[in-house]
């Protein structure tokens, strides 16, 4: 069925705000792949589809501030799906996924290939946990493709080595506004992600690498050197939307760093 010239839905919109989030921002065009599949389920062309997450990016406050987002112009229904959404991130994953498993007819169990799931009953508490898988891989997607497969300290570009890492912690989060929160989120080396977790490196609301004394103390050799101490102080790559948020960095600071 072609949709071009069709008012965009709020299902429509919601898949291409979920869509948004996953995709690097230099990457949104009709040669993406991921654009051009959404595009195909939906009826309407790849530029279109575009089009649509760079009406949506008109609402992010971080790229409105560096005014990246000049040329774009929103629409009422995109406004308010941003502001709905970008309250409850979870809904946001669980909602596009339903939507997508029907416009494909299928269950949306298939996209959580989890048995231990698939064989609980239906009910609350099987909905939460598909929730929790869903919103875990956005979370996952969104912050990589934020910092372009790249570790925010290093620079590193090996996908196999690279972890979403949540700056407050998963169980200190709130499962609405921060668990999956793009911008509760690090791209971070195996590494530096352990020595993250484990309150041995922090970043400052400035954007600035800690390293605890705890480190300095224990230094052994050159690796350890080169790995850890050599960035300290170091600001991070930042991402290309989706940037930490201050709040967050603060709960790290005061709660999970060791000085």
């Amino acid at each position: 069925m072609d949709r071009t010239g069709i008012k965009w839905s709020k299902e429509e919109t919601i898949l291409a705000f979920d869509l948004y989030c996953r995709t690097s921002f230099g990457k949104i065009s009709s040669s993406n792949k991921d654009i051009k599949e959404l595009a195909g389920l939906l009826g309407r062309t790849p530029g279109s589809v575009a089009l649509k997450m760079h009406n949506l990016a008109h609402y992010d406050p971080e790229l409105r501030k560096r005014n990246i987002t000049a040329m774009a112009h929103g629409s009422k229904l995109d406004a308010l799906v941003w502001e709905e959404f970008s309250s409850n991130w979870e809904e946001l994953s669980y909602q596009a996924r339903c939507i997508l498993a029907d416009l494909k007819r299928e269950s949306i169990d298939k996209i959580v290939d989890e048995p231990e799931i698939c064989i609980l009953p239906e009910g609350g508490v099987r909905e939460q946990l598909v929730k929790n898988r869903i919103g875990q891989y956005f979370f996952r997607m969104a912050v990589l493709n934020s910092y372009e497969y790249k570790c925010c300290i290093t620079g590193m570009a090996i996908p196999e080595l690279l972890v979403a890492s949540h700056i407050k912690p998963w169980k200190d989060a709130d499962s609405r506004t921060e668990r999956t929160n793009p911008m509760n989120g690090l791209t971070l080396n195996a590494l530096h992600d352990k020595a993250f977790d484990r309150g041995l490196i922090t970043v400052t609301t400035n954007y600035i690498i800690k390293v605890s004394t705890k480190i300095k103390s224990s230094v052994g050799g050159d690796t350890m050197e080169d790995w850890l101490l050599n960035f300290a102080n170091h600001k991070i790559r930042m991402p290309n939307k989706f940037f930490p948020k201050k709040e967050f960095l603060e709960f790290h600071n005061d709660v999970i760093f060791k000085m």
